[in-house]
């Protein structure tokens, strides 16, 4: 970071302008959907993944490729099918003109890689991308193959549609940094939408920041200060969410089955000071961790029947904690 900035300070200050710029590039071609923006943002400055939540039709991969290209990262989809075979992702050894084996890349090695419909494809091959996001490496036929940095999986999943998909089990939804759901665009967006999808009007984004960049803004988010009571509030809301744990509520052993793990603190934490950073503070405070808690411990709450069967959302669940 010394290199491009003279002090942290300065880093900090850049990283709010270049969230604001790439905010404004990316809202050239997505209407709406600023949540959903940010969020992706706040991962990727974090070095984490994100699940992203949504009917079709809402632009999801349309959302990715416009925030890979101003990037100015690689990219690949990966479209998630019942036959899909973990080589068919990571790649597989090839024999050459010579008669050799050679290893022959498969569509994991980009900067971002969209995993349209994660839960379409059987676990052996969810399996293979979850060890790939944890490991940040490929291994084929006994050989390590370091997949390139910066590296984050944004994986879709369709909500509606259950039959014939493959649910992620929660020890593997837990390598998500991010829980993010796309809703409906408002009466307005929809007009704005339609009005550009329907002309003749292409929208180019201009490149806002390089790899080697990302790099360094993800050590600069570790390196942001935090008090102690903030750090505090954060775990103690995580230690909320655990039913069989002394003095847990009542309201959480009546609608929790399970709680979060400390996996939740950490990017409860990492991503509050990646969220107060992107706002123009240098320290993140109690709402920082608010913002955010949703989309952390979304896929992390196991919900009881009880809380099914009452139509109790997770988010209702969260609110309360909170």
């Amino acid at each position: 970071m010394s290199e491009m900035y003279k002090n942290d300070v300065e880093a900090a200050d850049a990283l709010k302008n270049i969230t604001d710029k790439l905010k404004s590039e990316i809202s050239k071609v997505i209407v709406g959907q600023d949540h959903v923006v940010e969020g992706v943002l706040t991962s990727i400055f974090c070095n984490g993944h994100s699940l992203l939540i949504g009917v079709p039709g809402l632009a999801k991969t349309l959302l990715i490729n416009t925030i890979a290209d101003v990037l100015d990262l690689s990219f690949n989809r990966i479209q998630f099918t019942p036959d899909l075979m973990p080589s068919d992702i990571t790649g597989s050894e090839i024999l050459d003109d010579e008669r050799n084996f050679k290893f022959s890349k498969g569509p994991l090695f980009a900067n971002i890689v969209l995993a349209d419909e994660i839960n379409r494809t059987p676990p052996k091959t969810q399996a293979a991308l979850l060890e790939a996001m944890q490991e940040k490496t490929v291994t084929v036929a006994g050989h390590d193959h370091q997949l390139p940095k910066p590296f984050f999986v944004l994986a879709t999943q369709n909500p509606i549609e259950q039959e014939g998909t493959y649910p992620l089990p929660e020890a593997q939804l837990d390598r998500f940094m991010f829980n993010i759901t796309l809703d409906y665009p408002s009466e307005a967006d929809e007009i704005e939408i339609v009005k550009r999808t329907t002309g003749n009007i292409k929208s180019e984004v201009k490149k806002v920041i390089s790899a080697k960049e990302i790099l360094a803004f993800q050590e600069l988010v570790r390196k942001v200060p935090i008090a102690d009571n903030v750090l505090e509030y954060a775990v103690r809301l995580v230690g909320k969410t655990r039913p069989n744990q002394e003095g847990a509520s009542e309201y959480v052993k009546q609608y929790l089955g399970y709680g979060a793990g400390p996996r939740a603190s950490q990017n409860l934490v990492l991503a509050a000071k990646c969220h107060a950073l992107m706002h123009g503070k240098y320290s993140p405070d109690i709402e920082d961790v608010k913002s955010i808690a949703n989309y952390v411990l979304r896929h992390r709450l196991v919900k009881n029947y009880k809380a099914e069967a009452e139509g109790i959302s997770v988010e209702d669940i969260v609110a309360k904690l909170m």
